[in-house]
């Protein structure tokens, strides 16, 4: 390799990293030049639940929810994901929304999604809902590990980050919450304030990492 030629790739590789370091430093207040803290390991998988789906959680970025009464009650909530997260993010090629849904309310789905269409037909190719039972979705919950709980009928209004090892991503030095486990989705604020920023944290490690494994191999 020539020296123009090696010179070339540190500069490309300096042009990517630097900004990356830099989003990283600043991006999250207590968060800032780390990794968002692994507060639970090994999440059950979604094969275990539905032998027959092709959706995981393994190599994905996943926002994960628990809507287990009537989606009805979850308009405004999946807007908020969907205005605020999804549209943002979802051509990220590892990225996806799964929520876990009460099979007695499957129809709903289809309600649920044309209404997230409706005005701007957003493409919701990364919203998958696995229809599950009532039970089913008190048991992966729990593997969760959260001081967090379910409505009676299997609900709640926070979702998760769960990353490519299906390990649950959030804040163990939250200045509001201490450990925060979860995002309230009923929240702008929230989201705003802080999901947004551990999205983009998350996205922005693997991309690095991605970055570096890329440059190492083509030494």
């Amino acid at each position: 390799m020539g020296k123009t030629d090696f010179k070339k790739k540190i500069v490309l590789g300096v042009l990517f990293i630097f900004p990356l370091l830099v989003y990283l430093f600043f991006a999250s207040g207590k968060n800032n030049f780390a990794k968002l803290p692994v507060l639970t390991s090994d999440i059950t998988e979604i094969s275990e639940l539905d032998s027959l789906t092709s959706i995981q959680f393994k190599e994905k970025i996943t926002i994960l929810g628990y809507w287990g009464g009537s989606l009805v009650d979850k308009q405004a909530e999946a807007l908020n994901l969907n205005e605020k997260i999804y549209k943002r993010f979802y051509e990220f090629e590892d990225f996806q929304f799964v929520f876990l849904v009460n099979e007695e309310f499957s129809d709903e789905v289809d309600k649920l999604k044309k209404s997230l269409k409706e005005g701007v037909g957003t493409d919701l190719s990364k919203w998958n809902f696995i229809n599950v039972s009532r039970n089913t979705i008190q048991t992966h919950f729990q593997s969760l590990k959260t001081p967090l709980k379910l409505s009676p009928e299997g609900s709640s209004p926070f979702v998760f980050i769960i990353d490519k090892n299906t390990c649950l991503r959030g804040r163990n030095d939250d200045e509001d919450e201490g450990t925060l486990y979860g995002f309230d989705a009923r929240s702008v604020a929230q989201i705003n304030k802080k999901m947004i920023d551990d999205v983009k944290i998350i996205l922005a490690e693997y991309r690095l990492a991605l970055k570096i494994y890329n440059t190492n191999r083509d030494k």
